[in-house]
Order: C-alpha cells, then structure tokens, then sequence
C-alpha cells in the first residue's frame, strides 16, 4: 500500500525583532516617515536592521545586523533605491543566505514588499559592524566603509527625548520613533559609486518587528 504524506514547512517564514536605525542627508526630523519626499528631492542614507532575536528560514540570526546603504532618488515608498547591502561579518554562510532570502523578498510577507522598493542591488558586502544605538543615541560603524555618530534630540524642559508616533515605518505597535541628529555621518564605498558625509543631519530609531509564516 502507498501512503502519500504531506508535511507543512513551519520554518520557511521568518520573525524578527529588534531595533531599525535610519540615519540620511535630510535635515531632522525625517520627512519619509510622515510619507514626504526627501529633502533637496534625493536622499543618501542608510536603515540598520539590528536583530536582537529571531529566525529566518528556520535559521536563527539573533544578534547580527544588516546595513541597506542607499541613494534613494525620490520619495523613499516609491521606490528606485540604488542599494549596498552590509552583513555583519559574524553571520556564518547559513546566516547570511537567510537574510538575503528574508530581506531579498525571497520568503515573502512585509519585507517583500519592503525589497520592493530596491531598483538596484549593486552589492553585497560582508563586514565587521558595531552597532551600539539606542533611542537614537550612539553609533554605528562598518569597518572602511560607514561611520556614524548620533545623539536624540533633547526639546522638553526636562530633557526628555523627542518622539514621533504612528509613522509610515511604524511596525510595533505603540512604540516611539526616536528623533536624533548626527555629530558625524560618513559612507565611504567608492567602488559601488556611493561616497557621502553629512554631519548635523536626520538620526530616527524605533523597535522594529516583522514576521511573516506562509
């Protein structure tokens, strides 16, 4: 007798969580959160996806983080984005192929949607990453080719940082978007085309979570 089974993949989705850093050449606070174009029509920035916990594909990728560098020519959610992306150079193969499966559009769900946006990646680079940020303080380094150094932005009278709520990249939540501003914000990748420096500029951190199970 034949029995034919078949088996559900559990694991073929992913759930992450942790923290989304955006730091760009737009003066604060960041307009593509409230859905505007960027300021001067163009933005250079990057969005760091720190991911404290979670898995992809059934790979477990806590504690790494990706870094999507990016030239974005108009507004952010139309799309076009000329991208590098940077892995922490601590994630094994298995890792990394994950992660470009779950942030490639691969695996579906949000982040497809978010892949989307992405005309063109140039790159893909695997690189010793410090990420030291919270509430939109401290920084963030990706050894010869990114540095950046931010602080929150301080306006109550007792020196409480500045928050946005219900923004367009709001996934958990409830949770605040940290307004900051950076001391010191340089890409250097010359080989892909992207060279930039901008000091005093947009810092916006906020939790983050996405998940998706087919």
């Amino acid at each position: 007798m034949n029995t034919t089974t078949t088996t559900a993949t559990p694991t073929a989705g992913y759930h992450l969580d942790g923290t989304m850093l955006e730091i760009c050449s737009c003066a604060v606070s960041c307009p593509c959160f409230i859905g505007e174009d960027p300021d001067g029509g163009e933005c250079f920035g990057l969005i760091a996806f720190h991911l404290e916990r979670g898995a992809a594909r059934g790979v477990d990728v806590s504690g790494l983080t990706l870094v999507n560098v990016a030239h974005i020519p108009g507004n952010a959610l139309a799309g076009g984005w000329r991208s590098v992306l940077l892995i922490d150079s601590r994630a094994e193969d298995e890792q990394v192929e994950a992660l470009l499966d779950a942030f490639g559009g691969k695996l579906g769900g949000p982040l497809a949607d978010l892949a989307s946006l992405v005309g063109e990646l140039v790159a893909v680079e695997r690189v010793p990453i410090i990420h030291e940020a919270r509430e939109a303080e401290g920084r963030l380094e990706a050894e010869g080719m990114l540095e950046a150094s931010f602080a929150p932005i301080r306006v109550s009278p007792d020196g409480t940082a500045a928050t946005l709520h219900d923004s367009a990249f709001t996934t958990v939540k409830g949770a605040p978007a940290y307004l900051g501003k950076s001391r010191r914000y340089r890409v250097t990748l010359p080989q892909h085309g992207m060279e930039w420096s901008f000091d005093g500029h947009n810092t916006i951190q906020t939790r983050w979570m996405m998940e998706h199970r087919p």
